[in-house]
């Protein structure tokens, strides 16, 4: 077999799940002094930017399935960090909103998320992010 079969090639999707892998684990380690993983600070910072949101809509928006949703924001609501609703439109469909307590838990985790930021900032080639984003574009 040559080097060039495909065998022999990495795989383009296998090497990019690992490194979403390791730069989640770069964020989480950061935002561990806050208390906070990545994914519900990207939720809280989410809820900031564009208030009150179905769940449904808030899990489009945060990349997620409805169910990864709903097992990050349980732990979110306990804490206090957001309140879930019903939605006066749809009983059965919550809206989720960020508390006053969440806001204040942006603010503290923010100094560490830029810090991972930095970190992940100085590995990338120039341009790689821009590229990453294109792909994630795709249909």
């Amino acid at each position: 077999m040559s080097s060039d079969s495909p065998a022999d090639q990495p795989c383009t999707c296998i090497a990019l799940r690992r490194a979403a892998r390791s730069m989640t684990a770069i964020y989480d380690a950061a935002l561990r002094p806050a208390a906070l993983r990545i994914t519900q600070f990207s939720i809280l910072r989410i809820l900031a930017r564009l208030g009150p949101l179905p769940v449904t809509r808030l899990a489009e928006e945060a990349a997620l399935d409805r169910s990864t949703m709903g097992r990050n924001l349980d732990p979110l609501e306990r804490r206090g960090l957001v309140r879930l609703d019903p939605d006066p439109a749809d009983r059965r469909a919550r809206i989720a909103a960020l508390t006053e307590a969440g806001a204040a838990a942006i603010a503290a985790a923010l100094p560490h998320w830029r810090a991972a930021q930095a970190e992940i900032d100085a590995r990338l080639a120039p341009g790689a992010l821009a590229s990453l984003a294109a792909l994630a574009q795709h249909p």
